[in-house]
């Protein structure tokens, strides 16, 4: 999760951007029509609903910055905003609050419009308008909007209430982006959406996300490398198989949306697949692609989690190559199935989300191993670090010009990163 700096996002108008990738792609979208509106001494600050700490980061971010800058219009938008704009407007340090579709906008942006609070019913909204970003300001990799919305109602979740119904950026409008990043020098895509392996059921003749992948890959040969965020378990398309086996630009990289490693309370959350259903993914992935390497979303602590139940999902991350962990306890969002649902305390909620950090770095550790004296391409990035192509994490011992693909060698380990000490090519 992002969190607020006040050394970053000097340009006017500031955006902080707290959550997802899809949220870092809209703040760019978002700073993009205010600069082009001539909004000046703003901060915009684009929210996520997905955790209560989430929501409290935001908020005293917000105080932070009215105290560091009394005269500036602090402007509040993105999921949590959406969904509680009253709890923002009501803050004395706020001056207006954006919805979710208006946020994205060029008239939100143009100062036509005093009302404190501009959000529309999002369960209305149906077409995802197309917005071409030409660059990230503080990012080498590039975050390209396919999909947004959700239409499963996991018992736990409040986005879909923060994003509305599923819907889908064309595939024209895709590849359109993916030239533009491409002239601008960007080698790495990421597309993110919300619930990205539903892209394409309400287009026109209902590609599936592979599809669309191999089709925009095809018309873009000058994108190196391509990533997916979170991808559903159980929503794998024969295409997103294919690329896995066949595609070398996409990357042997998959971050799953797991949640947990049993299957009461996967029922209980209203997931869709099984604790079998993850490991035989991993299992043909693997054997697709041998040096692939997975990530995980899990929750610590949903109600009713025994302690048995919990020792499950440990033990799925100790007999199964999940390895990047996204480990969050559980919390209660308002107006959810869950919230109603008997809770567990939330110091055991925590105790349990560090039992399974812990076993995801002991993961990571040990394959982090496996790698020194391997030569990797990797991406560099700011700060002189980078990744490799399966989202290792990598530092380079001497200065390196960020946004190019080298390939480096690993001479060792050191803060859970891999050290380069050579460039080779």
């Amino acid at each position: 999760m992002t969190q607020y700096d006040p050394k970053m996002n000097r340009i006017d108008p500031r955006v902080v951007t707290f959550g997802c990738r899809l949220n870092i792609h809209e703040s760019e979208i978002m700073r993009g029509h205010a600069q082009a509106c001539g909004l000046k001494n703003s901060i915009i600050f684009n929210t996520c609903a997905v955790t209560k700490e989430a929501e409290r980061q935001a908020q005293q971010a917000i105080r932070k910055a009215r105290r560091e800058n009394p005269g500036a219009r602090i402007i509040v938008t993105g999921c949590a905003a959406q969904i509680d704009p009253e709890r923002y407007a009501r803050m004395p340090e706020v001056d207006q609050v954006i919805g979710n579709d208006v946020k994205l906008s060029a008239d939100a942006w143009a100062g036509h419009d005093p009302k404190m609070i501009r959000v529309n019913d999002i369960m209305e909204v149906r077409e995802t308008a197309a917005h071409l970003v030409s660059g990230f300001e503080t990012q080498t990799r590039a975050f390209v909007q396919v999909q947004n919305g959700c239409d499963h109602r996991c018992t736990f979740c409040i986005i879909p209430y923060g994003r509305g119904p599923s819907r889908s950026i064309p595939m024209g409008v895709i590849t359109e982006q993916l030239r533009k990043l491409a002239e601008s020098g960007y080698q790495e895509i990421v597309m993110t959406g919300v619930d990205v392996t539903s892209y394409g059921t309400d287009l026109p003749g209902a590609p599936s996300l592979g599809q669309m992948i191999r089709r925009v890959l095809a018309q873009v040969p000058e994108i190196r490398r391509l990533r997916l965020s979170s991808l559903d378990p159980a929503a794998m398309d024969p295409d997103l198989w294919n690329l896995i086996a066949e595609e070398p630009r996409f990357m042997p990289h998959l971050h799953l949306s797991v949640q947990s490693g049993d299957d009461m309370i996967l029922k209980r959350m209203r997931r869709r697949h099984t604790r079998a259903d993850v490991v035989a993914l991993c299992e043909r992935a693997r054997n697709l692609r041998p040096d692939i390497l997975f990530g995980a979303d899990l929750i610590a602590g949903f109600p009713t989690e025994t302690e048995e139940m919990f020792l499950n999902t440990l033990k799925l991350v100790e007999e199964s190559p999940l390895t990047l962990l996204h480990v969050f306890p559980y919390s209660s969002r308002r107006g959810t199935p869950a919230s109603r649902m008997p809770q567990i305390p939330l110091s055991l909620r925590k105790d349990r989300a560090a039992r399974l950090r812990e076993q995801g770095k002991a993961q990571e550790r040990k394959f982090l191993k496996l790698n020194i004296n391997k030569s990797h391409e990797v991406l560099v990035e700011k700060g002189n670090k980078g990744h490799t192509k399966n989202f290792l994490p990598v530092r380079f011992l001497h200065e390196i010009l960020s946004g190019q693909i080298v390939t480096a060698r690993v001479v060792g380990i050191e803060n859970e990163e891999l050290l380069v000490d050579a460039v080779l090519s």
